[in-house]
């Protein structure tokens, strides 16, 4: 049998903590496709920055909190943050929440992400098919934008943007 050497790494640092996620799983897969289909190609043609997928490591402090979120998109005036990794802080992170990471990501991973003021987070729930976009308003995440089902997510950092989210979950 042969063996196939990868660079793929699933490791995070969390607040100083080594942690090893586990692979997404299809519908994951399907979902960060679909997301990443629709904003990357918005934000090319409107040459608005670059969109990216995980793994790729994202360095807010090197020994304390290196994350990947699922989709994370750099406006273009940004984008010398894009080195070996993203170093510094992306304008818009994107988390898919499996059952197995809803509190990782709807707690720890965002008090991180409002604590380096990001200003964009997608938190996109398969079940029960909704997305909603947090955005930093006085150091603090506030709601910007919340669909369910067959609803429209409005992103205020990618300027025109909005996402049918029945397009994302069918």
């Amino acid at each position: 049998m042969q063996t196939i050497e990868t660079d793929l790494d699933l490791t995070e640092i969390i607040n100083g903590e080594e942690i090893m996620g586990p692979s997404p799983f299809f519908q994951h897969q399907k979902i960060v496709s679909k997301l990443h289909l629709i904003i990357g190609l918005y934000a090319k043609i409107n040459n608005l920055g670059e969109v990216h997928l995980s793994p790729l490591d994202v360095i807010f402090d090197e020994a304390v909190n290196r994350l990947q979120p699922d989709i994370l998109f750099i406006r273009k005036e940004n984008l010398s943050i894009a080195q070996d990794w993203i170093r510094g802080v992306p304008d818009m992170v994107c988390e898919i929440i499996s059952p197995y990471s809803y509190e990782m990501d709807t707690e720890v991973k965002k008090a991180i992400y409002e604590k380096y003021k990001v200003p964009e987070y997608w938190i996109v729930m398969p079940e029960p098919q909704t997305i909603e976009i947090l955005t930093i308003e006085n150091d603090k995440y506030k709601l910007h934008s919340f669909a369910a089902i067959g609803g429209v997510v409005t992103s205020k950092v990618i300027a025109g943007l909005q996402v049918d989210i029945s397009e994302i979950f069918e």
